[in-house]
C-alpha cells in the first residue's frame, strides 16, 4: 500500500473502492446506452420525422392565425372600397342626369 494509506485507484477501503466500481458501471452503462442511440439509424430517422411533423403543424396552425388575422383586415378595406365605389357610381350617374 502507498505511503498515504490510499491503494493505487484513491479509495481509502474497499468500501470505498466498491463505490467507485459501482459508479464507473454507472457511466459505463449510460455511455453504451447513449452509443446505441446512435446507432440506431430507423429510431433517429422516427424521431426527426416526429420532430419535422410537430414543426409543420406548428407552422399550419401559425399561417392559419395570419390569414384569419389578414381577412378580419381585408372585411373593412372590401367595405371601403365599396363605399368609394357607390360614391363614384353616384357621381357619374349624377353628372348624366346634368346634376339635377
Amino acid at each position: 500500500m502507498p505511503a498515504s494509506g490510499r491503494n493505487a485507484t484513491g479509495a481509502k477501503g474497499p468500501e470505498e473502492l466498491l463505490a467507485q466500481i459501482e459508479e464507473t458501471r454507472g457511466k459505463l452503462g449510460d455511455t453504451v446506452a447513449e452509443l446505441a442511440g446512435k446507432t440506431d439509424v430507423k429510431g433517429r430517422a422516427r424521431a426527426r420525422a416526429e420532430d419535422l411533423r410537430d414543426r409543420a403543424g406548428a407552422m399550419t396552425v401559425q399561417l392559419r392565425s395570419t390569414a384569419a388575422r389578414a381577412g378580419e383586415q381585408r372585411v373593412p378595406l372590401v367595405l371601403a372600397g365599396v363605399g368609394a365605389g357607390a360614391v363614384v357610381a353616384a357621381g357619374v350617374w349624377w353628372g348624366r342626369r346634368g346634376g339635377r
